[in-house]
C-alpha cells in the first residue's frame, strides 16, 4: 500500500521536486493545470497547461540553467516576484541536481542579503523589477557567485556589469535553446532543497532538507489525497517557497487530479476563479482561510463544490472551520488539519465534518501521526510530564531536518538526546490529543493561552478578521485587532466579549494590511510588540484608523 501511494512521484525512498511534473507525465500528459495569472517567464502562453507543457517548461529551463554554468549540489537562491514561476524554476534547478533555496518574496532585502551570507556564495535567480528594487541595495558581488535573470532587464545602476567572478547579471534568455540535459537524482540523505522558517521572531532561519526526508514527510499527507484521486480538482492557494507546497503538488498531480495554482489569494480574486474552475479540494494558509469566510455568501457560491479542505502549518480557528464546511454544498464535507513546522513536517492532525465543527476546540490539533511522529511533553529540566499537565514539546521521529545552514550550533541546542524541542507549549490529553497552548517565545504570564482567547474573540465578535495578543512594554497583554472593512471596533461589543478573559490593556486597531507577516500569513508577533511598544498605530481614539502607515 505504502508503495502504491508514493511510487509515482518518489525514486527508491527519495522525494525529487524535480521530477514532479515528469513523473505525472508519465502518468498522463493531458492532466491539466490552470494558473490565475500567467507565468512571469512566458506571459504569451496564458493560464492553462498541461503538466506534459509543464514538464517541458522546466526541461528549457533546466538547461539554460546548466548553460549559465549551474552544476549539481550547488545552491541557487530563488528571490523574485510572487507568482508560480517560483516554482517551476525551484523544479528546473532541482532538475540538474541544484540544490534551490527558496526565499520568500515577501522578505525584504536586508534579510534576504543575510540569507544570502548564510548561502556561501549561492547563484542569485531573480528578475528584474526585484533587482532593481528590494535587492538595489545589497551588495550581490560580496555575496553570491554570480546572479541570473529569469526575465526583466538589467537595472540601470548595474547596466555595465562587473567581473563575472564578482557577481555579474545575466538574463537567462541569453541561453534560450540550450541542449537539453538528462536528470540528476542525488542521494536520498544529500541536501537537495533550502527553505526557511517563517521568521516569526527574528531572521529566518535555512532549513536544509534531503530526500529522503521529503519522502518520509509524504506518507501521511498522501493519505488525504487517496480517496479523491483521480475524481476531483485540486486547488493550492499557498506560498511557493515551502516545502508542503511541492509535497501538495506530487500528491495530486501524481494521481491524475486536474489543479488549480493561486498566486493571488484575496476573495473578490479567489471567488470567481473557483466559481470557473470548481474545486473539489483547496488548501491554503490558515490565516488566508480566515479571509475566505466571506466567500460563503458571494456571487456563485464558490466553495460549494468543496468535498474537503486541507491546513497545515498552524492550528485553525473554530469559526473558520465552521463558515468552509457550512459553504459547501456537498453531502459529507471534510476539514483536515494538519499540525507542523518547517524543521519536522506535519507532526498532529484531525478532521471535521459540519456534525463536529461546531464542537471544535482550537486548540486541539489533534493526535501524533500514529507510526511516523513520537511526542512527548517536557518540563523545564527535560523531564516528562504526566498528561493533562502543560510543557514544552518535543519529537521524535524520521522527518526532521538535516540542520540549520550555517547555524549548525543553533540546531544541536534543539536536539536532546535525539528529541527535538518544537518550540510550543501544550499538553497531551489522556486520549493523546495535542493541544496546543502558544509558542514559547509568546507566553505571556497573566493569559493561560493567548491562543485560546484569540479563538473566543474571533467566535464572539464576527467583525474581527483578525485579533492578535501580544505582551507589552511592561509585560502586559496587548490585544492587536482588524476588522473587516476596516470599521472602527465598538468598544461595548469589545468589553462584553472579554468580561471573563485575563485583564488586558486597551485593544490597539490597525489596518489589516498593516499587520507584519510571514510568508505564510502568519503575524511576526515580535515585529507587532515592538510596532505597539512604539506607541503604533497613532490613532485619535481606539478604534479609529489613522493615516500613519505601520507594519512590514
Amino acid at each position: 500500500m505504502l508503495h502504491t501511494l508514493l511510487g509515482r512521484v518518489t525514486r527508491g525512498n527519495g522525494f525529487y521536486i524535480g521530477d514532479i511534473f515528469h513523473a505525472a507525465a508519465r502518468r498522463d500528459a493531458s492532466t491539466d493545470v490552470t494558473l490565475d495569472r500567467p507565468l512571469l517567464w512566458a506571459p504569451d502562453r496564458g493560464t492553462q497547461f498541461t503538466v506534459g507543457q509543464l514538464a517541458d517548461q522546466i526541461d528549457e529551463l533546466a538547461a539554460r540553467l546548466w548553460s549559465s554554468g549551474v552544476r549539481p549540489t550547488e545552491r541557487v537562491a530563488l528571490y523574485k516576484t510572487d507568482n508560480f514561476d517560483i516554482a517551476l524554476l525551484a523544479c528546473a534547478a532541482a532538475r540538474i541536481g541544484a540544490v534551490p533555496a527558496l526565499l520568500s518574496p515577501a522578505l525584504d532585502g536586508a534579510t534576504v542579503g543575510k540569507l544570502l551570507v548564510r548561502l556561501e556564495q549561492p547563484w542569485l535567480l531573480t528578475d528584474g523589477d526585484t533587482l532593481a528594487g528590494e535587492l538595489r541595495d545589497v551588495p550581490l558581488a560580496d555575496v553570491v557567485r554570480r546572479t541570473l535573470l529569469s526575465v526583466g532587464e538589467v537595472p540601470e545602476h548595474l547596466a555595465d556589469g562587473v567581473p563575472a567572478k564578482s557577481g555579474a547579471v545575466e538574463p537567462l534568455a541569453a541561453h534560450a535553446g540550450a541542449p537539453r540535459r538528462d536528470p540528476v537524482f542525488l542521494h536520498p540523505r544529500q541536501p537537495s532543497l533550502i527553505t526557511h522558517s517563517s521568521g516569526t521572531t527574528g531572521v529566518p532561519k535555512l532549513a536544509v532538507h534531503c530526500p529522503e526526508i521529503g519522502w518520509h514527510r509524504l506518507v501521511p499527507q498522501r493519505m488525504v489525497s487517496w480517496p479523491i484521486r483521480e475524481r476531483e480538482t485540486a486547488a493550492l492557494c499557498m506560498t511557493f517557497v515551502h516545502s508542503r507546497f511541492y509535497q501538495g503538488l506530487a500528491m495530486f498531480l501524481s494521481h491524475g487530479n486536474p489543479m488549480v495554482i493561486a498566486v493571488d489569494p484575496d476573495p473578490e480574486h479567489i471567488g470567481p476563479l473557483f466559481v470557473r474552475t470548481r474545486p473539489g479540494y483547496i488548501e491554503t494558509h490558515p490565516n488566508t482561510y480566515v479571509d475566505w469566510e466571506e466567500l460563503d455568501q458571494a456571487p456563485g457560491a464558490p466553495l460549494s463544490s468543496v468535498r474537503v479542505y486541507g491546513a497545515t502549518f498552524d492550528a485553525m480557528h473554530p469559526r473558520t472551520i465552521q463558515r468552509m464546511l457550512g459553504a459547501s454544498k456537498r453531502k459529507r464535507p471534510v476539514f483536515v488539519q494538519f499540525y507542523g513546522q518547517s524543521e519536522i513536517g506535519p507532526m498532529a492532525g484531525r478532521w471535521y465534518t459540519r456534525r463536529t465543527a461546531h464542537k471544535a476546540d482550537g486548540r486541539c490539533v489533534g493526535l501524533p501521526l500514529p507510526g511516523f511522529i513520537s511526542m512527548r511533553v517536557v518540563d523545564g529540566d527535560g523531564r516528562r510530564l504526566r498528561h493533562g499537565r502543560t510543557g514544552h514539546l518535543e519529537v521524535r521521529s524520521r522527518t526532521r531536518i538535516l540542520t540549520y545552514l550555517g547555524e549548525d550550533e543553533r540546531y544541536e541546542r534543539e536536539l536532546h538526546e535525539g528529541w527535538w524541542r518544537v518550540g510550543d507549549v501544550g499538553r497531551l490529553s489522556r486520549w493523546g490529543l495535542l493541544h496546543l497552548m502558544d509558542r514559547e517565545v509568546d507566553r505571556i504570564d497573566s493569559m493561560e493561552s493567548n491562543l485560546a482567547a484569540e479563538d473566543l474573540l474571533m467566535e464572539r465578535l464576527d467583525e474581527l478578521r483578525e485579533v492578535v495578543i501580544v505582551a507589552g512594554p511592561e509585560g502586559e497583554p496587548v490585544p492587536v485587532v482588524a476588522t473587516r472593512g476596516e470599521l472602527p471596533l465598538d468598544e461595548r461589543r469589545w468589553r462584553k466579549a472579554t468580561l471573563d478573559l485575563p485583564p488586558m490593556a486597551p485593544f490597539r486597531q490597525f489596518r489589516f494590511d498593516d499587520l507584519p507577516r510571514t510568508s505564510t500569513r502568519k503575524i511576526q508577533r515580535s515585529e507587532l510588540a515592538r510596532l505597539v511598544g512604539e506607541g503604533l498605530p497613532r490613532t485619535a481614539r481606539p478604534g479609529e484608523t489613522s493615516d500613519t502607515t505601520v507594519g512590514a
